[in-house]
């Protein structure tokens, strides 16, 4: 059986002339000069102590034959809890509740479940909801789409299965987030409807276990 950070990769890798236009995208950006990226990601995460947005998920597999796209909602209290909700067009739930990171598919009646801090190593959940300092998760890099974003490159620390971030901010605001595998699986996020600290249920951060299904530990 995979792990369930790989089957978490997976589920952050789910998305059409649409992923053409992403991956060109990918492929023209140059590098930036300046860093003004990285002072928006700092100001960002300063102070944040919950977030609440609306995603839409586009996915391209390395071949670039393969797209997938997905809508949700992503729920983040910190430090140390989310809950990344998938409405479209399947349901399916990833919740991290401090301890555990919780995957939940409803197609296959099963939930998965691994500690923490090795499921969520590199990954952009780790960089939201981390109160650690960036330069311990992450090398940090200027970059630049050519657009009107804001944008900075993050490269985990520690070896695992995402190869790089890339964070782009709008008006001081979270945007885009650009996901790139060792795979070299691309997925793009993009955020609508952002709120700011908002007051979340702490309910919103437990997985409820059904009686019966599968439940897979690693």
């Amino acid at each position: 059986m995979k792990p369930i950070k790989e089957k978490l990769s997976a589920f952050l890798r789910k998305p059409t002339l649409a992923g053409f236009a992403f991956f060109s995208l990918l492929c023209a950006a140059l590098p930036a000069l300046s860093a003004t990226g990285e002072r928006a990601l700092r100001h960002f995460l300063q102070n944040l102590h919950s977030l609440q947005a609306d995603f839409l998920q586009i996915s391209l597999s390395a071949d670039g034959g393969r797209m997938i796209e997905s809508r949700g909602t992503l729920y983040l209290k910190r430090p140390g809890r989310f809950r990344w909700e998938y409405h479209e067009p399947h349901a399916q739930l990833i919740i991290a509740d401090g301890e555990r990171v919780w995957l939940q598919d409803p197609e296959l009646d099963q939930i998965a479940h691994q500690d923490q801090k090795t499921a969520l190593q590199g990954t952009p959940a780790q960089l939201l909801i981390s109160n650690a300092p960036l330069e311990r998760l992450f090398r940090i890099l200027p970059w630049d789409a050519g657009d009107q974003r804001d944008w900075v490159e993050l490269q985990p620390r520690q070896e695992g299965q995402i190869r790089r971030i890339r964070v782009g901010f709008l008006r001081g605001q979270l945007d885009t987030l650009l996901m790139e595998d060792h795979f070299g699986q691309l997925s793009r996020f993009s955020f609508q409807h952002l709120r700011r600290n908002p007051p979340l249920s702490e309910d919103l951060f437990q997985m409820e276990l059904p009686l019966g299904g599968d439940f897979l530990e690693f």
